[in-house]
C-alpha cells in the first residue's frame, strides 16, 4: 500500500495566514456590510515600478518573434540579471560576490524552504522565536524536529527574541550545525548591527556551522550602518548563504522573482569529515528541480537596477515606510511599546495580552486585520505584527479606527 510522510503528522493544524483567513471569512459572513482593512498579510498593494513594467513588455514582445523567441533559459538564471545582482546589491557595496554564485528563482520562501534538502537528516538547528514560519514548518516536514510539545516542537534549538534582548537572539549555548537568522527580521522588524552579526559568523566559523541569512527586507534599511548583507562581515563566505527577494523590494509578489547567494568558498561536511561545496550541490538541485523562471519576469527583474528603477523603487519603499511611521506613533501615542517601521514594513506591538484575542478585538471592534505574534511562536505571545503594505488613506483610517476600539 501507499504510505504517507508521516513527519506532515506533526505540523500544526493549518498555516497561520490560513488561520487568519478563516477568520476574516467567518467576520465577513457574519457582516457583510463592514468594510475590513487589512495590515496583516505582508503583500504589498502598489503596482511594479513603471521601469519594470516598461522591460517586461518588451520581454514579452521578444517572445512573440520567432527572432526573439526564448524556450529554456538557464536554470541558475539568465548573466544579464545574475550580473546586474551582483554588481548592485554586492559589489558596490563592497560586499564580494560573483554572478555564477548567485541563482535566480521564484521566491525566498521558496529557497529557504528547499536549501535543507542538502543537509543530513541528524543535523543540530537553531531557529528564532518568533520567526517565520517556512523555516520551521519545512524542518518538520523532512523528519527534524520531534513532537509538538508546550508550543514548541523537540529536536529543535529555539533563540528566543525578547524585549529583553532587543530581539536580537544571543549566541547559542551548546553546539549547532544550521542556524536560521532575518534581518530586518519578520516578524519583529528588529535589526542587527556588524559588530552582533560578526559574532554569528565568529561562531559559525568555530563550530563549522551554517548560516542560513534571509535577507529580503535588506532594502528598507535606511540606517547606513546597519550591514545590508551578511557578506560585509570577514569571513561570511564561508559559512553563510543569503537570500533575497524581488517580492518586498520592486511589488514583484505576484510576478515571483528572487534569488540565493551560495558562495563557491561555502564548504560543509560529509560523514568522513571531507569538506564538500555547497555552491555544486545547490546548482545540481536546482538544474534538477527548477525550470528558472520565465524570460519576461527576469528582464522585469533587471530593470530594477536601471536609473530608473532604482530611483521607482527608492520611492515604493519610501512610500510603505511613511505608513509604518504612521503605525508606529499611533501605537505609541495610545501607550503600546513597539519596534520596527523605521528599517522594515512591519511594526511589532507589545499588545499586553493574548495574541489572538487582541486580533479577534481589532477585526471585530475596528475591522482591521493585524497578525497575531503567537502564531509565529512562543515568544510571540502578547504581541502583534502590524504590516505597512497599503495605502496611506488606508492605513490613516486603519489607525483612526484602531484609535476608538483601544480607547
Amino acid at each position: 500500500m501507499i504510505t504517507i510522510n508521516e513527519h506532515y503528522l506533526k505540523l500544526q493544524a493549518s498555516y497561520l495566514f490560513s488561520d487568519i483567513a478563516k477568520r476574516i471569512a467567518q467576520f465577513q459572513t457574519a457582516h457583510p456590510d463592514r468594510k475590513i482593512i487589512r495590515l496583516g498579510i505582508g503583500d504589498v498593494t502598489r503596482a511594479l515600478p513603471q521601469a519594470c513594467i516598461a522591460a517586461f513588455h518588451k520581454g514579452v514582445d521578444e517572445m512573440a518573434e520567432d527572432a526573439s523567441f526564448r524556450g529554456y533559459g538557464p536554470e541558475q538564471g539568465y548573466d544579464f540579471l545574475r550580473q546586474a545582482i551582483a554588481e548592485n546589491d554586492f559589489q558596490a557595496y563592497g560586499a564580494e560576490v560573483s554572478p555564477d554564485e548567485i541563482f535566480v528563482s521564484d521566491g525566498a520562501k521558496c529557497d529557504t524552504g528547499n536549501i535543507q534538502e542538502l543537509f543530513a537528516q541528524d543535523i543540530t538547528i537553531a531557529i528564532p522565536d518568533p520567526v517565520y514560519p517556512v523555516y520551521l514548518d519545512t524542518n518538520v516536514m523532512t523528519g527534524r524536529t520531534g513532537a509538538f510539545v508546550d508550543g514548541r516542537y523537540q529536536g529543535i534549538t529555539y533563540l528566543d527574541s525578547t524585549k529583553e534582548n532587543g530581539f536580537v537572539p544571543a549566541l547559542p549555548t551548546g553546539k549547532i550545525d544550521l542556524i536560521y537568522l532575518c534581518f530586518p527580521n519578520n516578524p519583529t522588524g528588529s535589526t542587527i548591527t556588524k559588530e552582533q552579526l560578526r559574532l554569528w559568523v565568529d561562531y559559525a566559523r568555530e563550530n563549522k556551522a551554517l548560516i542560513l541569512f534571509d535577507a529580503a527586507y535588506e532594502a528598507f534599511i535606511r540606517n547606513d550602518s546597519l550591514p545590508h548583507s551578511i557578506y560585509h562581515i570577514p569571513g561570511a563566505r564561508e559559512v553563510a548563504i543569503e537570500f533575497r527577494s524581488f517580492s518586498k523590494t520592486a511589488g514583484f509578489t505576484g510576478t515571483r522573482c528572487a534569488y540565493t547567494v551560495v558562495p563557491k568558498s561555502c564548504l560543509a561536511y560529509d560523514r568522513a569529515g571531507n569538506r564538500q561545496s555547497l555552491h555544486a550541490m545547490w546548482n545540481r538541485r536546482h538544474t534538477t528541480k527548477f525550470n528558472g523562471v520565465s524570460y519576461p519576469v527576469q528582464r522585469a527583474a533587471e530593470a530594477v537596477y536601471s536609473p530608473e528603477g532604482k530611483r521607482q523603487v527608492r520611492e515604493l519603499i519610501d512610500y510603505y515606510l511613511k505608513n509604518a511611521a504612521i503605525v508606529r506613533k499611533t501605537m505609541t501615542d495610545l501607550g503600546y511599546s513597539s519596534i520596527g517601521g523605521d528599517n522594515s514594513p512591519y511594526i511589532w506591538v507589545e499588545c499586553r495580552e493574548d495574541s489572538w484575542k487582541f486580533f479577534d478585538m481589532l477585526l471585530h471592534k475596528a475591522g482591521v486585520v493585524c497578525t497575531p505574534g503567537a502564531g509565529f511562536g512562543r515568544c510571540g505571545q502578547g504581541y502583534v505584527r502590524i504590516s505597512a503594505f497599503n495605502s496611506p488613506q488606508n492605513v490613516k483610517k486603519a489607525m483612526e479606527k484602531i484609535t476608538v476600539a483601544l480607547r
